[in-house]
């Protein structure tokens, strides 16, 4: 009698990118590489590149919805579908996976552990149908302990279920909101000259650069005059501010000059400084734009780069917590910190402190704050090497002691005016040993006011010893100053007013608060504040962030606040969290934004004010000599607003993109200001009997120097000039 055959079960893993595949594969034992997938000791390790998946376009519901229209908006599928994405390398990858999953046992989903990682890898095993079970891997670094101990406590998918709810509901969402109002504001003000791409977090934050410009061009200066002297060359100021009239601060200059200055008080208050929060996403973007001019995209890059190095813990988080599970591995990660045996050393041996701003579970969802997993880095570039000390020296410092200082107070007189200097002296820096201080840029305080910054400046400065009642001369001057206006956003300014919906929050503590409503996510704020670039919406003028006229008139001509209010928008960002916390219903969501969308295009239609957007031409790279207009059908996949560079651009989120169907567009946009080819340039004549994108009512005919509408009579101003 034989043996029983002895069945292995096959357990297949997917991973996000071909590298975390790799490093899951050989941390399993899946060391036998094939086309697609790595395999061995009873596992499969395959790989998506990001999305392999993607909404289903407008076209692909109806034929109706091919052309662009007024009359067939809005689009409202009554039930969403995806579809792959027309790549050649996707469309291999997918059939790999595809028969891998349809022979599995058992499946563990490995991709990134957020909203968006879930949405990626679920939308692939929809398409592919499957049915086995699937557990989830959840792991914030990529160490070959957290793997392994990330595979001892698999869940069931089902755990995950809200998370994945609340991205197909974002998806969907900006779907509805781009799709509608990008062909609505395109028809109706952009004078087929150019595409108004309409998004739900691109259009409020060029609403926010809008606006602060509107504030800078607006703002009248005002004259004001600062009584000041100079005593034992420290510089007093007249505690009664700022003058409104020269004739007032004249006369209080003549009554002082001649005169003895009298020191008359003098007052030390000690105080503490807490170390500064470990980091988010946004808040290391903000500082490396600071410090470093970093882009946010290429801080965002970077701190990818060293997460998949495996020298940093997952980036893409909004907490500056950690969880209590993470205090205990502290001490080994600090003694692996060579590089930092300078500041680690002084907390070695010692019992760590453990503070409610560091470590607090309530805090933490996904994943916890960005700090380092102890791997010693090797042949980092510049940038990584910048990230990286920003990332080490905020982990170091939270666990070392307050800095002590001391703040005096002069209080001098002459006459009957009274002046006062002030100055900070360290006693003990404490974590500044550890954080070298970083003079703030003149641009993070948009006050109106150019006082703040003296008085920033006195706080920093060292006072000489005074004694109480000491007199002697002294210089008065009066000095004549305007207000200034608000500064314009830089990158850093402009995550922290995304962060808290445009509402200007200086302590940590309230924006924290303040993130639920945020606009945007952290991973998607620097690929939205890209994609205002390359739409000709903003500028970069040195740091500064400025509209251009199209941007400007874009955001002129949208009455509807659900469109370009930061706050609205954050309270929308806020329900897409709380169906991941299972505290709303994402159809509830999905009704409301498609009744949204509805009033949005009835309203527009119904305005007669003829408003249009002037096309604007973004400067044009030079040519090469014999080039020509390429034809190939990766080309020709680019119009139609399909992306073949996902693999190497795997995140979407609210990426308001032209190649992201969530923003709509049936054709990728050119240089603005170039005429959109609808359908094609190829062959001109091919729109001849195409419904008019304008009206929807005519077709197009062909005149002697213009294509036009056959319901020109009627009042369609359609023209497309040969």
């Amino acid at each position: 009698m034989g043996l029983p055959l002895h069945i292995i079960e096959m357990i297949v893993c997917i991973a996000e990118k071909p590298s975390v595949a790799r490093d899951i594969a050989k941390v399993l034992g899946a060391n036998t590489a094939h086309e697609g997938y790595m395999e061995g000791n009873g596992y499969q390790v395959t790989w998506t590149f990001g999305h392999l998946c993607t909404l289903k376009e407008p076209h692909d519901y109806t034929d109706q919805w091919k052309a662009w229209a007024l009359s067939r908006l809005p689009m409202i599928p009554p039930r969403f579908g995806i579809k792959l994405i027309a790549d050649k390398g996707v469309e291999k990858q997918f059939k790999v996976i595809e028969l891998l999953f349809q022979k599995a046992d058992s499946i563990v989903n490995c991709g990134d552990a957020g909203q968006e990682g879930e949405l990626i890898q679920r939308w692939v095993m929809q398409k592919a149908a499957v049915h086995c079970p699937v557990q989830r891997l959840w792991i914030s670094s990529l160490t070959e302990e957290s793997i392994r101990e990330g595979f001892k406590t698999l869940k069931d998918q089902s755990e995950y279920q809200s998370l994945y709810e609340a991205g197909l509901s974002r998806a969907i969402g900006d779907w509805l909101l781009g799709m509608n109002a990008t062909r609505l504001y395109t028809l109706k003000y952009g004078q087929n000259r150019q595409v108004l791409s309409i998004g739900r977090v691109q259009t409020p934050t060029l609403a926010l650069i809008v606006n602060r410009y509107h504030e800078i061009v607006n703002f009248k200066p005002e004259a004001y005059w600062v009584l000041s002297t100079i005593y034992r060359d420290t510089v007093f100021t007249a505690t009664k501010g700022k003058y409104g009239s020269v004739e007032d601060g004249q006369k209080d200059l003549q009554s002082v000059e001649g005169k003895e200055f009298t020191v008359t008080d003098i007052s030390t208050k000690k105080g503490t400084e807490a170390p500064p929060r470990l980091y988010d996403l946004t808040s290391l973007q903000v500082e490396c734009n600071k410090h470093y001019g970093f882009s946010a995209d290429q801080t965002l890059q970077t701190i990818q780069s060293l997460y998949e190095k495996k020298y940093t813990t997952y980036p893409r988080v909004d907490t500056t917590y950690l969880s209590d599970d993470i205090y205990p591995k502290c001490p080994d990660i600090l003694t692996k910190l060579t590089n930092y045996a300078e500041y680690t050393a002084p907390l070695a041996g010692k019992k760590l402190p453990k503070s409610k701003k560091v470590f607090d579970n309530s805090k933490v969802t996904d994943h916890h704050a960005i700090i380092p997993t102890g791997v010693v880095p090797q042949g980092l570039s510049f940038a990584e090497e910048k990230v990286y000390d920003e990332v080490c020296r905020h982990f170091i410092a939270v666990f070392y002691p307050d800095c002590q200082f001391a703040t005096t107070t002069v209080l001098g007189k002459v006459e009957d005016v009274e002046f006062k200097t002030s100055g900070k002296q360290i006693l003990v820096p404490g974590w500044r040993d550890v954080i070298k201080p970083v003079k703030q840029q003149d641009e993070e305080n948009p006050s109106t006011s150019s006082g703040t910054k003296e008085g920033q400046e006195d706080e920093e400065k060292t006072l000489p010893v005074f004694e109480k009642g000491e007199h002697g001369p002294h210089k008065p001057q009066l000095a004549e100053k305007w207000t200034t206006p608000p500064k314009p956003y830089t990158e850093a300014t402009l995550l922290r007013a995304m962060e808290t919906a445009g509402k200007l929050v200086d302590d940590e503590s309230l924006r924290e608060v303040m993130k639920e409503n945020g606009i945007g996510r952290p991973s998607t704020r620097a690929a939205i504040i890209e994609t205002l670039f390359k739409r000709n919406y903003i500028k970069k003028v040195r740091k500064s962030l400025e509209p251009t006229p199209t941007g400007i008139e874009l955001i002129g001509l949208i009455h509807e606040d659900l469109l370009k209010s930061a706050e609205l928008t954050g309270i929308w960002e806020k329900k897409l969290r709380e169906i991941e916390q299972h505290k709303y219903e994402a159809r509830q969501f999905l009704d409301e934004l498609k009744q949204m969308v509805t009033e949005i295009v009835t309203t527009v239609m119904l305005d007669n004010s003829n408003r249009r957007v002037a096309a604007t031409v973004a400067e044009e790279k030079p040519k090469k000599a014999g080039a020509k207009k390429s034809t190939s059908p990766k080309t020709k996949k680019a119009k139609e607003g399909i992306d073949p560079s996902h693999r190497t651009s795997p995140r979407r989120d609210d990426m308001p993109s032209s190649k992201n169907p969530s923003e709509g567009m049936s054709f990728q946009r050119k240089a603005v200001g170039e005429r959109e080819s609808m359908p094609s340039d190829t062959n001109p004549d091919a729109i001849i009997g195409q419904p008019c994108p304008l009206c929807g009512k005519g077709h197009i005919i062909k005149g002697k120097t213009a294509y036009g509408c056959s319901e020109w009579r009627n009042g369609c101003t359609y023209r497309k000039p040969f």
